[in-house]
């Protein structure tokens, strides 16, 4: 083995062992900044933002959204939950931000902002059902489906998506107002004379339900 490869090896031994040093103080003093009101540098949020994308991407693409999402009953089912689920994060027509929604980082997107121009291809239909579904790890966006939102409801809700940036706030709380507001098989309360779980729906401006 010649002196010039024993000397680069050694120099990259070196800078690995200064580098795995340099981690563990990092790491163990605490020096990572994890407070959500300091974002992160740019180069690692495009990083993140990257690999976010490709993966959902990559998971969506086999996904066939069905042919009825613009039938208006559906969409209507979707406004109820969006009010419920959504609105206070990703805002509804004629509401500029929200105090949650002032706290998070990253910050969630205003869906009502989402361009209107031509019809929202597969793609996205089929990108917004498998975030609502499985969530993003780390971002606030929860998975909906761990708390038994079923499909048909998150289609519905996706549905009401391609619709809310065209919608005006009047049109949006008419729309809220006729639909089963809070309403899906994950929401339910216990019935006083059984122990079995029933459907439970929140209608919107509705008394909080008292046992």
């Amino acid at each position: 083995m010649s002196k010039l490869l024993l000397v680069i090896l050694a120099l990259f031994g070196a800078i690995a062992a200064i580098a795995g040093a340099y981690g563990a103080v990092v790491y163990y003093g605490g020096f990572i900044d994890v407070s959500a009101d300091t974002p992160h540098e740019p180069i690692v949020f495009d990083i993140i933002l990257g690999a976010r994308e490709r993966a959902i991407e990559r998971r969506a693409r086999d996904i066939t959204p069905p042919a009825d999402l613009s039938d208006p009953e559906r969409v209507e089912r979707g406004a109820g939950n969006y009010q419920a689920m959504c609105a206070n994060c990703h805002l509804s027509p004629g509401t500029r931000d929200s105090e949650l929604r002032k706290g998070l980082y990253p910050t969630p997107p205003d869906l009502t902002k989402t361009s209107i121009e031509g019809t929202p291809s597969s793609a996205a239909s089929a990108r917004q059902y498998w975030v609502i579904k499985h969530g993003i790890k780390a971002s606030a966006m929860p998975a909906w489906s761990k708390g038994g939102m079923e499909d048909s409801a998150i289609w519905d809700l996706t549905a009401f998506l391609r619709r809310l940036p065209a919608l005006s706030p009047k049109q949006y709380q008419g729309m809220v107002a006729a639909s089963d507001g809070h309403s899906h098989d994950g929401v339910v309360e216990k019935s006083h004379d059984s122990s079995s779980p029933r459907r439970h729906v929140d209608k919107p401006g509705s008394k909080p339900h008292k046992d």
